[in-house]
């Protein structure tokens, strides 16, 4: 599969803080594929039976935690890509997130051996509607209504979809028919939920490559491309009705491939660097910038009332010699720093008071992509279980700017977490049920004092 050309948006008065917002082609299968709050804390409590706090504080901060462990998770999910040949059974991966504590999945179709094996689990899912299915979507409403009857309404509530995309990166590829269909589609969709009366509890959005910006540096300037603005302009005043967010596929990683000499490695691995002032305004990264340069695309377009959400970003571990930046080190520094900032429901510059929402790409290598090696490298778990490399969120902090694909890393050994993640599983759920024996008797002790 070829790959599109990535545009270069650089401010050449910035050295390695370059502005470049690429995103990753793709072929049509491939455009098919590709926590918000910090646990809570609290200060030591004053009590008088001093030899039974230290337990109870021990034990109430357990509780806290797990609270906050819940509300982390909300803003971070994971994209469960299939193209490959050596994947395990879905109910051995439902096993592996619910250890993870990962309760939010993406899915590039709508799977139902997936969508079975994670029912009454509680994970929630987005699933996609493919792009070769638009135009008669667009065209024919009773298609759309045959869709969501076959792909949603079996498995709903049981297992808790929360979310369609209707086609993937479809603006910006020259593709008019497709674009056209877009809208319509969509909301064909949502009037076939509508009719089941599900269109509060599932929403309906598309994904889009930041290439649809055509200024995206400083991000207060970010503008769609003139040839997208037509289509555009119904999308998010679709948006803005139905309560849906605008999704991107963001991957500093090409900026950084595509111009190493000039784009800094800190900048894109959430590292401490100098950052990129726009106005009053820092950057310490390149995928806050991106986003943010979304709102500002959809502020000059007339819309302020819109979220956005990032349904794909991450970095491979390992990539063909010519792609540099594509190592373990990276990936895990990466990612380890981009879960650290969910955890903290941290926001961007420009909405800070709003914690960044995002679907890290991908669970597993696909070892059948097409394409660099790269393509074959974004997992964060080969297809035995085992992790790929680790993450320490926070302290995955150097980054490699060479080509090797471990160098200095040392990642987890290659033992299988499946069985090890059935048990953690079970384990957690005789730990929670043992903290509310211990801790309501006691709470309830202090309340009657």
């Amino acid at each position: 599969a070829l790959r599109r050309k990535e545009p270069l948006n650089l401010n050449p008065n910035v050295t390695a803080r370059a502005s470049i917002y690429t995103s990753r082609p793709r072929t049509d299968r491939q455009r098919a594929e590709r926590r918000g709050k910090a646990p809570r804390t609290m200060t030591r409590p004053t009590m008088e039976s001093g030899a039974s706090s230290p337990l109870l504080l021990g034990l109430v901060l357990l509780s806290l935690f797990s609270v906050g462990t819940v509300s982390a998770q909300q803003k971070f999910g994971i994209n469960y890509g299939q193209i490959a040949n050596n994947l395990p059974d879905p109910t051995q991966v439902a096993s592996l997130l619910r250890s993870m504590n990962v309760n939010r999945v993406k899915l590039y179709d709508a799977d139902p051996k997936v969508l079975t094996a994670f029912a009454n689990t509680g994970v929630e899912f987005i699933i996609s509607v493919g792009n070769e299915n638009l135009q008669t979507m667009a065209t024919s409403p009773g298609a759309a209504r045959q869709w969501v009857a076959q792909h949603v309404q079996p498995f709903i509530p049981a297992t808790r979809i929360t979310g369609i995309i209707v086609g993937n990166e479809v603006l910006g590829n020259n593709d008019t028919a497709m674009a056209a269909s877009l809208v319509p589609a969509m909301q064909a969709v949502y009037d076939a939920l509508a009719a089941l009366g599900l269109s509060g509890r599932v929403t309906v959005s598309s994904a889009h490559s930041v290439n649809v910006l055509a200024s995206s540096f400083p991000p207060s300037s970010g503008a769609f491309q003139e040839g997208v603005a037509q289509y555009v302009r119904p999308l998010l005043d679709f948006h803005s009705k139905t309560g849906s967010p605008f999704l991107i596929n963001a991957y500093p990683f090409f900026a950084y491939k595509g111009s190493p000499a000039s784009v800094s490695l800190p900048y894109v691995l959430f590292q401490p660097n100098a950052g990129v002032r726009d106005g009053g305004l820092v950057y310490d990264n390149m995928l806050y910038a991106q986003i943010d340069a979304v709102y500002a695309a959809m502020k000059a377009m007339g819309h302020t009332d819109i979220g956005v959400r990032v349904s794909e970003t991450g970095w491979p571990s390992k990539g063909d010699e010519d792609e540099v930046g594509a190592t373990a080190q990276n990936a895990a520094a990466y990612n380890g720093n981009l879960m650290q900032r969910i955890a903290m429901g941290q926001g961007t510059p420009l909405k800070p008071s709003v914690p960044i929402d995002v679907f890290v790409f991908a669970l597993f290598n696909e070892n059948m992509k097409p394409g660099p090696a790269s393509e074959r490298n974004y997992g964060l778990f080969y297809p035995n279980g085992s992790p790929v490399y680790a993450i320490n969120a926070g302290t995955a902090g150097s980054g490699d700017g060479g080509g090797s694909s471990v160098g200095r890393f040392d990642p987890y050994s290659s033992q299988s977490m499946f069985s090890a993640a059935s048990r953690l599983v079970a384990v957690r759920r005789r730990l929670s049920s043992l903290t509310l024996l211990l801790v309501l008797p006691v709470l309830s002790a202090l309340l009657a004092c």
